[in-house]
């Protein structure tokens, strides 16, 4: 694959000596949490600020996922950066990918992926406690926003897979929220229709617990749009938090 550099932000890297592969594998910074190692190999956050830009630098060595289609392996990062991808052109709103590039060093299969930081954001997980101390208005919006960020990807054809308060992430703009996704490695196509619909939703209100049924319905309203079946809904996802937690 062709080294991928975003154009509005390839004289920003370039003045920073930060336009390959190498400068940036090669650049001191802390991590922002502990390396992945569940793969075999590792896999490492690091926030990069050049100037009043900030991004988040990610960096692998053979940290792989494997398909039948790619039998030994490939970068993780490397799947996640083709949804991005994919997001883009279907005009999902989620995290933006600024650089791309993955090396073969001896042994190792290593990559980078930077993203543009979501400052100014923040992540449902971080709103839920205390949310019923939070505005009525506030809620709603909030509600309204996932809804319809569900409603986005689902209509592209997409499932993300791992649609949990901690991947999506909201900014207050007027008259409500807007909101978009991150951790883009596990999405695929919506294949099987209604029951991919309802695995995709029900971690995010199994997660969301603190929701009661109203709010829930706010939020399927939201994502079936006027004149929709919520209850069958309702009870769709009812069904399928009763038979995964009757597993445990």
């Amino acid at each position: 694959m062709i080294d991928f550099i975003a154009p509005p932000e390839r004289a920003l890297l370039e003045r920073h000596g930060l336009a390959s592969f190498d400068a940036l594998w090669a650049l001191k910074l802390e991590a922002v949490d502990e390396p992945n190692t569940e793969r075999g190999g590792w896999s490492s956050v690091y926030r990069l600020e050049l100037g009043e830009a900030a991004f988040y630098l990610k960096r692998q060595s053979n940290h792989l996922t494997r398909r039948l289609t790619c039998p030994l392996g490939e970068p993780t990062f490397a799947r996640e950066f083709r949804n991005i991808q994919r997001y883009r052109q279907l005009g999902i709103p989620a995290l933006q990918a600024t650089f791309f590039a993955e090396r073969k060093v001896a042994r190792e299969r290593r990559a980078i992926l930077l993203t543009q930081a979501l400052d100014g954001w923040q992540d449902l997980d971080s709103l839920l406690p205390g949310w019923n101390a939070r505005p009525e208005a506030q809620r709603t919006g909030i509600l309204r926003a996932c809804g319809e960020l569900a409603r986005c990807l689902h209509a592209a054809g997409q499932m993300h897979g791992c649609f949990y308060p901690k991947h999506i992430f909201l900014k207050g703009r007027a008259g409500g929220f807007q909101a978009q996704l991150i951790d883009l490695e596990k999405t695929r196509p919506l294949l099987f229709g209604e029951r991919d619909r309802v695995k995709d939703l029900e971690p995010l209100l199994r997660r969301a617990s603190v929701w009661g049924e109203r709010e829930v319905r706010q939020l399927l309203a939201a994502y079936l749009g006027a004149d929709a079946d919520v209850e069958h809904w309702w009870q769709r996802l009812g069904s399928r938090r009763r038979n995964k937690e009757a597993r445990r």
